[in-house]
């Protein structure tokens, strides 16, 4: 616990100081933007290390080089964000519920990484939020999201919702599905404590989105579904024997 507690303060720390270079960096170089996602992936690198979290990363000659895309993964721990941040290495912003944007110092951070607020309690805005996400895709910029929309409690991957699968066809551009095994025993939601570990980041290849249209939205989601929760599961099953030939 002791360990927990004094990386949380030094995770909480360095936080604060990039958010803050982030903010006050922001308009001192050129393409803002990328240079701040520079900044942030070495966030993520310094607190993973720290963590003692080894990612092992399979899939990364999936990543489209030179256009946008949407990368959907599944969403277990707070380290998630870390994890992708970390070992994707494309420029992408993140698509985040609005009320992280409030959050004083780190949402004006979130901002200048040209991250897009969608307002998830009101309807009307949020669709006028996936709207201008979308021009934004299409002029080039890909994006990152959690299609569960919040971290999962109990291990399993739970339904999609269907906000950011209508925001990839708007769009146009392929869907890269992401599966993040193992995240979850390093930081479970609902609590502070650290454990080291091993998670495996699974990239699989693009899915073309332009053979579906509003009326087959959910054969796309189900698509993108099957292909994360089935690279999940099978290294689930294998770390889980793993365990047990070591035992």
């Amino acid at each position: 616990m002791f360990r927990s507690a004094i990386l949380v303060l030094l995770g909480t720390s360095i936080t604060a100081f990039i958010s803050f270079f982030v903010v006050v960096s922001y308009r001192l170089f050129p393409r803002g933007e990328y240079t701040t996602h520079r900044v942030s992936v070495l966030w993520a690198k310094m607190m993973l290390r720290i963590s003692s979290v080894r990612v092992t990363v399979e899939g990364r000659e999936n990543i489209l080089r030179g256009r946008a895309q949407v990368f959907m993964a599944n969403h277990q721990s707070g380290f998630d964000i870390l994890i992708v941040l970390a070992n994707i290495d494309t420029y992408f912003a993140w698509i985040a519920k609005k009320e992280l944007f409030a959050i004083p110092v780190f949402g004006q951070a979130l901002a200048r990484t040209g991250s897009i607020p969608i307002d998830r309690k009101n309807f009307v805005r949020a669709m006028r939020s996936i709207h201008d996400a979308a021009r934004r895709i299409r002029e080039g910029k890909s994006v990152m999201t959690f299609p569960e929309g919040t971290r999962s409690m109990d291990g399993q991957i739970h339904p999609f919702k269907k906000g950011v699968f209508h925001l990839a066809l708007k769009a146009g551009v392929p869907i890269v599905p992401v599966a993040i095994v193992g995240s979850g025993e390093i930081m479970p939601k609902k609590s502070l404590r650290v454990h080291p570990g091993h998670v495996t980041l699974v990239i699989d290849k693009p899915i073309d989105v332009t053979a579906y249209t509003e009326e087959t939205l959910d054969d796309l989601l189900d698509r993108v579904y099957g292909v994360i929760a089935s690279h999940y599961d099978l290294r689930r099953r294998k770390m889980a024997l793993g365990k047990e030939n070591a035992a």
